[in-house]
């Protein structure tokens, strides 16, 4: 990992907490938490060993949560924002600042998703090109082009917003987790914009990654979501693409049915219009 050049480290705003959900990556966690330039809090996501990071909060849990540990973190926030993290990212220099500013003077934005530049050579992250070509457009009252989807790491919320919509969904675990967080902010009349002025940077590592373990959970939680929230006809989509590609995932989707139907809540019209706009 080779970080990007910066000078100084100073905070920059006290209302913003940066909150980083990490499961044994120590050695990554050194090199990007002293990079934040607000509050840090840290959730140990049930790493094999405790986890001590200097300049940051940490949370320990004894089991991984998956994304939804990062509830924990906005759940101890005591500031009105929080920025979300990966331990192989950090936000720009002068970003969290301009994300305060951007809230205030857009009062019913609860989400602003920046661009994000991936690696040292500082390439745009193809999400974020696509969110800058989206077709919503900016609604009135927007602090960017509206989105109904996001990359966590490169996302700051109003956290009573979030906590309002009961943030991340423990069940979905990881990936694609942030599609029902988004129609649900949207659901209650708030904007999610992509701003592009503000700016993460990103350093994956090449390799070490299930590719097809995180397709799998990534169709079983579309699945999911579609249960939660779309029409039958969107439910028998997702499904008919699963059966031909990963009927195991099906299967194994069987047991989340009935808890996914108890809680299943119609979006409003607006927004599954958008999400159909949206090709989705």
């Amino acid at each position: 990992m080779t970080l990007l050049p910066d000078a100084g480290m100073a905070q920059e705003t006290d209302e913003v907490t940066v909150v980083v959900a990490t499961r044994n990556r120590p050695d990554r966690l050194r090199e990007t938490v002293p990079r934040h330039r607000a509050p840090v809090v840290v959730i140990d996501n049930g790493s094999d060993h405790p986890l001590t990071v200097d300049g940051a909060r940490v949370i320990r849990l004894e089991e991984n949560l998956g994304a939804a540990a990062r509830n924990i973190g906005v759940e101890q926030a005591r500031t009105p924002y929080v920025a979300f993290a990966d331990d192989d990212s950090y936000w720009a220099p002068g970003m969290l600042a301009a994300a305060v500013e951007l809230f205030r003077s857009h009062p019913r934005t609860a989400l602003l998703t920046a661009q994000v530049r991936v690696g040292a050579e500082n390439r745009l992250d193809p999400v974020s090109a696509g969110m800058a070509t989206a077709p919503l457009g900016t609604p009135p009252g927007g602090a960017g082009p509206s989105v109904l989807g996001f990359l966590s790491c490169a996302t700051v919320v109003r956290r009573d917003a979030f906590l309002a919509v009961g943030g991340f969904e423990p069940r979905l675990v990881v990936y694609g987790e942030e599609a029902l967080l988004a129609m649900d902010l949207a659901a209650a009349g708030w904007h999610l914009s992509y701003t592009p002025d503000l700016v993460v940077h990103h350093f994956p590592e090449p390799a070490g990654r299930d590719v097809s373990a995180r397709h799998r959970r990534e169709i079983r939680n579309r699945m999911l979501t579609a249960v939660l929230r779309r029409p039958p006809a969107v439910i028998a989509r997702e499904v008919v693409a699963a059966v031909r590609t990963q009927p195991s995932v099906v299967a194994g989707l069987v047991p989340d049915v009935p808890w996914a139907l108890r809680h299943r809540r119609r979006l409003p019209r607006e927004v599954e219009t958008a999400l159909r706009t949206l090709g989705n």
